[in-house]
């Protein structure tokens, strides 16, 4: 009974995200209108979570957004047209993926310029080690006269 009831919570815990539509009035009755809405309900933001696209959502908010998804898809407009309408509202940022352009343009080649300056780093710090002289050499000349130079002052010293 036990791992009954564990495999009973595993699965709703799993299945979680499948149920974000609480209200099943906000599904539409054609199948493809329903599938559109749910693919551009998954790449918008939603604005209370903002971790989260709309479709997984269950703030209230989102709700909100997944009927105006839908209600637009049922007055006739293309995918872009609602993405322009839920653009023109809440801007940019409710796009999961912002467009490029000059506002984002450090978000989309950060990592890109992380990246090389990184690389360059590294590539510096590589060759200045390979190019370090190597230490010199005494010749018997001087390691007779350095190890004079040390026996002197170890007898003064020590």
């Amino acid at each position: 009974m036990r791992s009954l009831a564990a495999a009973l919570i595993l699965f709703l815990t799993l299945a979680a995200p499948s149920f974000a539509l609480v209200d099943p009035s906000e599904r539409l009755d054609d199948p493809q209108q329903e599938a559109r809405a749910r693919a551009i309900s998954k790449n918008l933001r939603c604005m209370v979570c903002q971790n989260q696209s709309i479709d997984d959502s269950d703030a209230e908010l989102a709700g909100d957004l997944r009927r105006v998804v839908r209600d637009r898809i049922l007055a006739g407009d293309t995918d872009r047209e609602v993405y322009e309408f839920v653009v023109a509202r809440y801007g940019d940022f409710v796009l999961m993926t912002p467009p490029f352009g000059p506002a984002t343009l450090l978000l989309w080649l950060g990592p890109a310029l992380v990246l090389v300056l990184g690389g360059g780093i590294v590539f510096t710090v590589l060759r200045r080690q390979r190019t370090r002289p190597a230490e010199p050499r005494l010749t018997p000349e001087e390691a007779a006269k350095l190890a004079l130079l040390l026996e002197k002052d170890e007898n003064l010293h020590g």
